[in-house]
């Protein structure tokens, strides 16, 4: 950060702090996980452990509130004047972090850069043809047709600056999966209530309290100036970080330490339900499935393998063991607690090896088959994964565990690369967003951004095109049931748990724990 820039944000704090404007008793707080949010660009990936950071930097038109309920933020109001076109209101005012003046025009920008390859947050936008702003205040999204839940899918759609993307030569998303470095990996320019003092991946992130921050005033704020990530991969090191006050926050504690760290009493714990879920997706493009002994022929074709697979794994046996009962099996592919997700489809298949080797030998594979299975390493997914393949092992299916870090793993999913894989997807209110994004086939617009396998399903494709342009509440949620329907009758992947989501912090920690695993810092308190 340039010299001047630097101190002139120390001395608008500094003067703002003297009229009232940050809290008197400004704090650090020090956050450590096992992941890191690998880039800054706010458009090139699409995942829990970016989000969580950037959406602290950058802001989009909507927010949500500590009920995770829509409200607004850079846009005061939205209005629909015709079926395809939603209006926005602009918040007045409003300055990114280099001081230049937030408009209709950077809104303009943001959608152009979302849904332009290689940008990751496309999908939150399909049906989005384009925007125009009819002044430096009001925006309108221009939509191929109708989507009368739009605003509800619009987080963690970033807003950026034309001009600084100009700039710096980052009109486009930085490529993540194809390891390009630019600008926007390293540097933000935001308009959201903290500032990028440093990154360094997969090594610290320090985000400065934005002193002119349109929200300063809101008095749900706390009180921390600074914040640091630390990404701390090792369970034992990450609790130890905590226990010896290095750091106040953690936002994965060991599974097998939850009960301990309750009983003690020492720290704080705060937990609630995930709505995100674990999945294992298999290969469904491929003639020959790679990384296997078969020559010529793929398994996971056949909806009996993949059934095998379902009756092969004891899920209830891998959250009271490995994740020490913290999670629950589920057989639902969106979470129930999501609008439109019925109750009755989370009932899992029953854990079965003996049809598990029935089925593979119906499917031409008495002897089974070798299979290479991708994992993020991360401890207790690792072990998850580790217990999976010793279950399909068991019935045949000879599976070898591969872990890579977050920065090789993640592109795997991006590019479907992986013969069978093991991931995680946090979804947004809207049920949509996970069906378009995980089982809709690959095509523009973000379809099938996250579709690990490259399942294709015509018929489920109609479904989930037909709940996004659907305006009748019940019409939508019974639309949302078929397709869950058929996506459990295919099972082009097989669901496998809900997280606890716990944190472990200081005491001296308050904070506003979201379902979706991250946390707004702009409430947080440290005394």
């Amino acid at each position: 950060m340039p010299l001047l820039l630097s101190t002139a944000r120390r001395l608008a704090g500094a003067l703002l702090l003297a009229a009232g404007l940050l809290p008197a008793q400004a704090a650090t707080l020090r956050i450590a996980s096992g992941f890191d949010p690998q880039t800054m660009d706010p458009h090139a990936l699409a995942l829990l452990y970016h989000s969580r950071v950037v959406y602290q930097v950058y802001e989009s038109l909507v927010g949500r509130d500590a009920d995770f309920r829509l409200e607004p933020a850079l846009a005061l109001s939205w209005s629909q004047p015709n079926p395809t076109t939603w209006r926005f209101k602009l918040r007045p005012g409003v300055k990114f972090h280099d001081g230049t003046p937030f408009t209709a025009d950077d809104v303009v920008f943001s959608v152009e850069r979302a849904l332009a390859p290689p940008s990751q947050r496309g999908f939150q936008l399909q049906g989005v043809t384009g925007a125009r702003a009819l002044d430096p205040l009001t925006v309108d999204l221009l939509l191929a047709a109708p989507d009368p839940m739009l605003p509800e899918k619009l987080q963690y759609w970033c807003i950026m600056s034309r001009a600084w993307a100009v700039k710096h030569g980052v009109e486009k998303a930085q490529d993540f999966a194809g390891q390009q470095e630019t600008f926007a990996v390293r540097n933000a320019n935001g308009t959201g209530p903290y500032q990028v003092e440093r990154y360094e991946p997969d090594v610290r992130a320090v985000l400065k309290a934005n002193p002119v921050w349109w929200g300063r005033g809101d008095k749900r704020n706390g009180n921390v100036d600074e914040v640091s990530f630390v990404p701390i991969r090792s369970d034992a090191t990450r609790l130890a970080a905590l226990a010896s006050g290095e750091v106040d926050l953690v936002l994965d504690p060991p599974f097998q330490d939850v009960e301990r760290l309750k009983r003690e009493g020492q720290l704080k714990l705060a937990q609630t339900t995930d709505i995100g879920e674990q999945y294992l997706a298999f290969d469904q493009q491929r003639d020959e499935l790679e990384f296997s002994n078969l020559k010529g022929r793929n398994p996971f074709k056949d909806l009996r393998v993949r059934r095998a697979v379902y009756h092969a794994l004891n899920v209830d046996l891998i959250v009271a063991k490995v994740l020490r009962g913290q999670a629950r099996p589920t057989g639902a592919f969106v979470s129930p607690l999501l609008d439109g997700s019925p109750r009755e489809l989370d009932r899992r298949l029953p854990y079965d090896p003996a049809k598990a080797r029935a089925l593979l030998a119906e499917a031409g594979y008495p002897n089974g088959f070798s299979v290479t299975l991708d994992c993020v390493n991360i401890a207790y997914r690792e072990n998850v994964c580790q217990a999976a393949a010793a279950m399909l092992t068991q019935v045949g299916i000879r599976t070898a565990l591969r872990s890579s870090p977050t920065n090789q793993f993640f592109p795997k999913l991006s590019q479907a690369s992986a013969s069978f894989v093991e991931f995680g997807f946090t979804p947004q209110p809207d049920p949509w967003s996970t069906l378009f994004a995980l089982f809709h086939t690959r095509g523009p617009g973000g379809a099938g951004t996250f579709n690990a396998g490259n399942y294709s399903n015509p018929r489920l494709d109609a479904l989930i095109d037909a709940i996004r342009i659907e305006p009748d509440l019940p019409r939508r949620r019974a639309l949302t049931g078929d397709a869950l329907r058929l996506i459990g009758e295919d099972l082009p992947m097989v669901p496998l748990y809900r997280r606890t989501l716990t944190w472990a912090m200081a005491k001296k920690v308050s904070l506003v724990q979201w379902a979706n695993d991250t946390a707004e810092l702009r409430w947080v308190s440290v005394k």
